[in-house]
């Protein structure tokens, strides 16, 4: 047997997933952005906010989504306490690592985890994966492509040590010089296909230990001409298919993130992403930001959320099932073992 067979990893993978081996996953990790929605509507700052809100919000999407999900992804400050005892057994869990609250720099920004929150507690606390979102520009300074490239090589390592998947996301961003700072994810004019493509580039070596990649659309999802067999179309699909082969030829399964998009542009972002050979989706606001504009009215939000969040959640599953390229764990090493105490001996 190979030293790097994980059956930890590879049975938390299939964990998140679909029957049919795609990955259909709801974000609900998300800190800064729900905080400023609670405190515009409850007319307080943001620092405010109660964390009793902050449950509620999170826990009336479990409640009206969870059915629908093959995984959910939580933050371990709100989303977590929230909703564990709302979650299936059937359904994966997938725990985010990283502080929304990183140092930005002149020469980009610098992630760390959360405090007193690490690969092992996420382990200890049941989760299928570790998810680690890092802001990457392949053009930053120097230290700061050191920093987050040891930040992504540290997490892949304890992932690997204690056997469980690793979830990576990457986010291109605007530098400090050039916009308003902003913890959540904006679009900005310079960020160009190319910087998208170098980071998947950058973190599919093996050194980093990823076991999923979570990515970003490498082109504005607005700007997304039909899938009609046009020639902007095909000249969109190749930047799609670049970001395909890349992850193909490192052998890790991708899924797209919706980065707050209407449902139908994450719908066209997924038709782009599947014929690129994308593995399913990990989807957040696209499916519930609408819904939630009517809080603290929670009936409300609820009513909406079975309607609307329900039937685009719904069509996303659908186009999945039939356009996705499926996932499947490989345990070919177990064919060599033959005799009693060899798993044992050989595991590690």
């Amino acid at each position: 047997m190979s030293n790097s067979f994980s059956l930890g990893k590879q049975w938390g993978l299939r964990r998140m997933q679909t029957p049919q081996n795609h990955f259909a996953m709801i974000a609900l990790d998300q800190r800064p952005i729900i905080a400023n929605l609670v405190a515009s509507k409850r007319g307080v700052p943001v620092a405010q906010v109660s964390f009793k809100d902050m449950i509620d919000f999170k826990g009336l999407i479990v409640d009206s989504l969870v059915q629908h999900a093959s995984a959910l992804l939580l933050d371990p400050n709100y989303a977590l306490p929230a909703a564990i005892d709302k979650i299936s057994a059937s359904t994966g869990l997938i725990v985010t690592i990283e502080d929304h609250r990183f140092k930005e720099t002149f020469g980009g920004r610098l992630s760390h985890s959360i405090e007193n929150w690490s690969v092992e507690k996420i382990k200890r606390a049941g989760a299928d994966a570790v998810k680690a979102l890092v802001w990457y520009r392949p053009d930053a300074d120097a230290e700061v492509i050191s920093h987050q490239k040891n930040y992504v090589e540290t997490i892949g390592r304890e992932c690997h040590h204690l056997d469980i998947a690793f979830v990576l996301e990457l986010l291109v961003y605007p530098f400090s010089l050039n916009t308003d700072i902003t913890s959540d994810y904006v679009k900005f004019p310079e960020k160009l296909p190319e910087l998208v493509l170098q980071s998947v580039s950058e973190f599919t070596h093996p050194r980093f230990g990823v076991d999923l990649l979570k990515l970003e659309s490498p082109l504005f999802a607005s700007s997304l001409p039909e899938c009609d067999g046009s020639l902007s179309h095909l000249k969109a699909q190749t930047v799609f298919n670049e970001m395909g082969r890349l992850c193909s030829a490192a052998n890790i399964p991708w899924v797209m993130l919706s980065a707050g998009v209407s449902s139908e542009q994450f719908y066209r972002v997924m038709e782009y992403a599947y014929a690129a050979g994308a593995n399913g989706f990990l989807a957040g606001r696209s499916i519930w930001w609408d819904a939630m504009q009517h809080f603290p009215s929670l009936e409300k939000c609820a009513e909406q959320l079975q309607e609307q969040g329900g039937t685009a959640f719904r069509g996303l599953d659908e186009l999945t099932s039939r356009a996705a390229s499926a996932w499947h764990a490989d345990y070919s090493s177990l064919k060599n073992i033959n005799v009693e105490g060899q798993f044992c001996a050989t595991y590690l």
